[in-house]
């Protein structure tokens, strides 16, 4: 009988834990975070930028349809970087699909070019855009393994990138 009891106290738990509104698709943010390090650029960055250091925050802004699916989205960046020689700017910042280790093409830009650089002000430089568009199938590939997406940002010494990390997810 004493089994009986906990085995119908285990179920009704189950049951209960299924009976909220688990179902409605949810449009929360989903942001996801990288450290950004010179030594995480394939390959690695050579003196003098390789002293830096930074981190990202990527808020992704998705819509959802009836079954859940993501179905399009946007994307708000932040990035932060300290400790580069004065003279470093950034010319460029994007997400690439690679695992660590892996170089790829660029699929999300956040609009940094060269005309128009980040520049260190005391010593940091900070840069922030908004509303960036990401194609629904993208959204969702990056959801399901962030690991094999990485960001990255370039400056004119290091074209191809100075400082790189590999996206975690964090909300």
């Amino acid at each position: 009988m004493k089994r009986f009891g906990v085995l119908l106290l285990g179920l009704s738990l189950l049951g209960a834990a299924g009976c909220g509104d688990d179902t409605a698709p949810s449009n929360l943010p989903i942001v996801m975070t990288a450290t950004l390090l010179p030594s995480n650029e394939v390959p690695a960055i050579a003196s003098p930028e390789n002293t830096g250091h930074g981190a990202v925050q990527i808020t992704f802004n998705v819509t959802r349809d009836g079954t859940g699916a993501i179905t399009g989205g946007t994307a708000d960046f932040h990035f932060q970087l300290a400790g580069y020689p004065s003279s470093t700017t950034i010319v460029a910042a994007h997400i690439h699909p690679g695992a660590a280790g892996v170089n790829g093409g660029v699929i999300i830009n956040t609009g940094i070019v060269a005309a128009s650089p980040v520049t260190p002000t005391d010593g940091v430089m900070s840069f922030s855009v908004a509303n960036v568009a990401v194609s629904a199938a993208l959204l969702q590939n990056i959801v399901n393994n962030p690991a094999a997406f990485y960001f990255n940002v370039h400056s004119p010494l290091n074209p191809g990138g100075v400082s790189r990390g590999q996206l975690n997810r964090t909300q």
